[in-house]
């Protein structure tokens, strides 16, 4: 940690989000002070807590220890949803103190192991946290930095060593572009955050200059991406399924690799779009060097990550599955992982859109891949770091659904008040709720009564 050495204090602005908390874990465990702030009590805070970290949850200058304030050794890192007026920021940078996004950190850690990063719009966070586990399980040293709860290990930071870093390189706020990536995978490139990129020819053009970060180095891409590296896919590419069936909704596969075939590989994730999560994670181990053998008994043992097609009930009565999905091409995905498992069955879907901006940008998108299902309910579009878009709202989603030729038996807008008794008088089975906002507050009290009923 070269780089960092000098730096003995490190307090961060939004400590309790997922991918800040997982940073603050690395430099406690590497023996920095660290602290913070959050605006909210959650699970990862406490676990931070937990971990000998002091955090407070008032904007208070005053409380912050003095050790935080040293300009020559202490260094303040805030996530991208801290307004850039929050008293406790503006304080540090009038006193001269070094303040760096998250995505400067993780930049900063990138270049002191072998970085291997995914990329992508959608399925990054998947394939990460199965390349952590490929490459944990197979007992290489490494340190992962996770966009969601990896299921079994109930963690977003897993650390064997301090070898190999895996990291989700996200596009939003071109963050990736601060990272020193040796091998990186990309596995999707369809636009999003236009709020940020004006329009898809610039969302692409970010793309295209992370995939130049990886110039001499090993770029390995979905089949479908115009992009120059090695193809993995599921009908063509360097690395390729063969072979491929479904038993009891687990996927059995020979990967076809430039050098090998890996015979009986095994994935219990349903969906198509997991089976090339998996193919690409594990690609990237394979060009990192780790054993095949050793990846393909990882892979059949991949336990999941939080919020991904997660059961939450899975009885005769009902089985509710909840998911991150927050831009069409996540629910087309969903949508066909869904029907895979559950071909004969209704299926009732309760969304909550992230974003005024993205739902207003891919409007006619969230229509076509939300009509797939049966029955349709809105909650609220959840604002995140917005402020209300005059004319876009869940009731104006549910008006361009209605339009469409092919309309499900049931599209309307739900309060979360309402939301128990509408899925009741839905009398539907089959039960996903999807969204990046709060919508997973919701799905946790109704798992709680449920499962308590």
């Amino acid at each position: 940690m070269k780089e960092l050495e000098h730096i003995s204090h490190f307090y961060f602005i939004g400590i309790g989000g997922i991918g800040m908390s997982a940073l603050a874990r690395y430099l406690n465990e590497q023996g920095k002070k660290v602290a913070g702030y959050d605006r909210i009590i959650t699970k990862l805070s406490v676990k931070l807590e937990e971990e000998g970290i002091d955090i407070h949850y008032t904007d208070d200058f005053d409380k912050i220890p003095d050790g935080f304030k040293e300009i020559r050794t202490a260094q303040v890192v805030y996530t991208p949803a801290v307004p850039l007026d929050f008293g406790e920021l503006v304080r540090f940078r009038e006193s001269g103190i070094t303040t760096i996004k998250r995505a400067q950190l993780l930049g900063q850690i990138s270049r002191t192991m072998t970085c291997l990063a995914i990329a992508g719009t959608h399925g990054k966070t998947t394939t990460s946290a199965i390349l952590a586990h490929l490459l944990y399980k197979s007992d290489v040293k490494m340190t992962a930095f996770l966009g969601g709860i990896l299921e079994q290990y109930n963690t977003n930071y897993l650390c064997s060593g301090t070898d190999v870093m895996v990291v989700e390189a996200d596009e939003f706020d071109r963050s990736f572009m601060q990272l020193d990536p040796d091998i990186a995978g990309i596995t999707a490139m369809d636009a999003d955050h236009l709020d940020i990129y004006g329009d898809v020819a610039n969302f692409e053009k970010t793309f295209h200059d992370f995939a130049r970060l990886l110039e001499g180095k090993a770029l390995l891409v979905n089949e479908k991406l115009d992009l120059n590296g090695l193809k993995v896919g599921l009908e063509s590419g360097d690395y390729l399924t063969q072979n491929e069936v479904i038993v009891n909704g687990a996927y059995h596969f020979d990967l076809k690799t430039p050098k090998e075939i890996v015979k009986d590989c095994f994935l219990k994730l349903p969906g198509r779009h997991n089976l090339s999560n998996a193919v690409l994670a594990m690609a990237v181990a394979l060009e990192y060097g780790a054993n095949a053998e050793k990846l393909k008994l990882a892979l059949a043992s991949f336990p999941g990550v939080e919020r991904r097609f997660t059961y939450r009930i899975d009885t005769e009565k009902r089985v509710l599955i909840d998911d991150y999905a927050h831009h069409p091409t996540e629910i087309n995905a969903v949508y066909q992982a869904v029907t895979e498992m559950y071909p004969d069955e209704k299926k009732l879907v309760i969304f909550q859109p992230h974003l005024f901006s993205r739902t207003r940008d891919f409007m006619d998108d969230f229509a076509q891949a939300l009509s797939q299902f049966d029955k349709v309910a809105l909650l609220d579009i959840y604002p995140a770091r917005e402020l209300p878009i005059e004319g876009i709202s869940s009731e104006l989603l549910c008006k361009n659904m209605n339009a469409l030729e092919n309309t499900p038996e049931i599209i309307t807008v739900v309060e979360k008040l309402d939301l128990e008794e509408f899925i009741e008088e839905m009398d539907t089975r089959i039960i996903l709720m999807l969204g990046a906002g709060d919508i997973g507050v919701e799905i946790q009290k109704l798992t709680q009564k449920w499962i308590n009923a």
